[in-house]
């Protein structure tokens, strides 16, 4: 499987956060708890690869 590159790792992780404050912000305006939390976990696995692009870019 190829790995990722930094850039690639930052710009999915910044996809995942913005999916995760739409989830997030939908489910507080319908009510709907579950895909809240899945909302929030979405931006955290964002912040992750992120992170892991951040990490690449210092191992170089």
């Amino acid at each position: 499987m190829p790995r990722n590159t930094s850039r690639q790792d930052k710009n999915e992780g910044a996809m995942d956060k913005a999916k995760g404050r739409v989830k997030e912000a939908t489910a507080a305006l319908t009510g709907d708890k579950d895909k809240k939390a899945e909302g929030r976990s979405d931006q955290r696995k964002g912040t992750a690869k992120e992170k892991k692009g951040a990490l690449k870019d210092l191992l170089k």
